[in-house]
């Protein structure tokens, strides 16, 4: 049972933590507890900026005793529910990257962002799995599954981890691989945050230099076309090209290119870990049923100077198959919604090797995700979705079931039995014992 936060306000300057601590009303309180999702309000009780593993174990224990609800925190993206009443602890310190390029590997600290970690890689040719945005943290991403542009190459950024370092509830530190503690190897390859704080995480990098990337921009009248065009396209695009149609109102600001300015498109995203040549031979049969592009943004680039860009999340939707009533559906919606973007899964997502985490529905064909909640949208969609969600996309907590299958779920719940019985971590998207 906890006890009332005046009665404990000493013990949570935490004795022996040597990061700084921030209490109510302190400087750099109202800062430190910000998360980027504007839904999230977070109260806590402290906020430890930790340097090192033994303040996060000093952190955790001191909301273990005092029964206080526990958070992790590195940059913020993946907050979707508040700490409050709690002790939130911000990693940003420890944001550590090592690169062995013999061996392809990456070793990073449960602090650093994926830029980091490509600036580091790129000098070798090599990258990580990482996603839209570089200012994304690391661990959380790679936790949720880790979805991005190379994953149909790749697989998905869980898919390459090798070893992760964790600090369990009970305070013990443990080392989770294929031969130590396997099943929370297993359970941390995409079952998200809930089974200990991950202090380290060993994983694969890919011999990646120089991609084919951009955006080609068509006027959302061809809209339906393009669609219907796009959902027989995907099914020879080889693992490869990783593409998404984008419906979307530009902006009107003047760092909008002004052939799109202030226009409601169709946007064609595309990364293709090849040559330009192949790029646009794949791209063709695409091309010509969008008819004549407004903009064509695509070139030979780095894959460290490569940025995609993301949608917000208001609702998303995923297909093992796309009938015409999808498309016509989405057309319809991006009459009100201000992006709709429809992306291409399969390839090395849906080809998991032996024991691989447990990342969302393997199978889907598509994700759509839209950034307005849409009158009507969501049972228009359903009787054609499979029903699930991605943890990495998913907002709301009270979900979290659906972002795994069946099987998935009933396994994870064993191993939160075994590593979290009481429920310790409880904060955010957690499976339950």
């Amino acid at each position: 049972m906890s006890q009332p936060y005046s009665s404990i306000q000493e013990d949570l300057r935490l004795p022996g933590f040597t990061g700084t601590v921030h209490l109510p009303g302190e400087a750099g309180y109202d800062e430190a507890r910000r998360s980027l999702n504007p839904a999230v309000d977070s109260r806590p009780a402290l906020i430890a900026e930790a340097q090192s593993v033994a303040d996060l174990r000093i952190a955790l224990l001191a909301a273990r005793a005092h029964g206080l609800p526990f958070a992790v925190q590195s940059t913020g993206h993946g907050t979707h529910a508040p700490c409050d009443g709690g002790i939130l602890v911000k990693t940003s310190a420890m944001a550590s990257v090592l690169v062995d390029p013999e061996r392809r590997i990456a070793h990073v600290g449960p602090g650093a962002r994926w830029a980091d970690v490509i600036a580091a890689a790129a000098p070798f040719g090599l990258a990580p799995l990482s996603g839209s945005a570089p200012s994304v943290g690391v661990t959380g991403y790679t936790l949720g599954g880790g979805l991005g542009w190379l994953a149909r190459k790749h697989g998905f950024a869980a898919d390459s981890v090798l070893r992760a370092e964790v600090l369990l509830a009970d305070g013990r530190h443990v080392t989770a691989s294929p031969s130590s503690h396997p099943e929370l190897f297993w359970a941390l390859r995409g079952g998200g945050a809930g089974f200990g704080v991950v202090t380290s995480l060993e994983f694969r990098l890919h011999p990646v230099s120089e991609v084919f990337a951009g955006f080609v921009y068509f006027p959302i009248e061809v809209a339906e076309r393009t669609l219907e065009a796009y959902r027989t396209w995907i099914d020879d695009a080889p693992d490869e090209i990783s593409t998404a149609v984008v419906l979307k109102r530009m902006p009107g600001d003047e760092q909008t290119p002004a052939a799109v300015r202030g226009r409601h498109v169709v946007m064609l995203k595309v990364l293709h870990a090849g040559t330009a040549e192949e790029g646009r031979r794949l791209l063709a049969p695409l091309l010509a049923a969008a008819g004549p592009a407004l903009l064509d943004e695509t070139r030979t680039t780095t894959y460290a100077a490569t940025s995609m860009g993301g949608t917000p999340n208001r609702h998303m939707d995923m297909f093992d198959t796309v009938p015409g009533e999808v498309v016509s559906a989405l057309v319809r919606a991006a009459e009100q919604a201000q992006t709709i973007e429809i992306r291409h899964w399969g390839g090395a997502m849906g080809r998991p090797g032996p024991d691989a985490g447990p990342v969302s529905h393997r199978a889907t064909k598509l994700s759509v995700i839209v950034d307005t909640v849409v009158p009507g949208l969501a049972e228009e969609l359903r009787p054609y979705a499979n029903g699930g969600t991605f943890l990495n996309f998913l907002a709301d907590p009270a979900r979290t079931a659906a972002a795994f299958t069946e099987a998935d779920y009933r396994r994870l719940r064993e191993v939160k039995r075994v590593y979290d019985p009481d429920g310790f971590f409880r904060v955010g998207h957690v499976v339950p014992a």
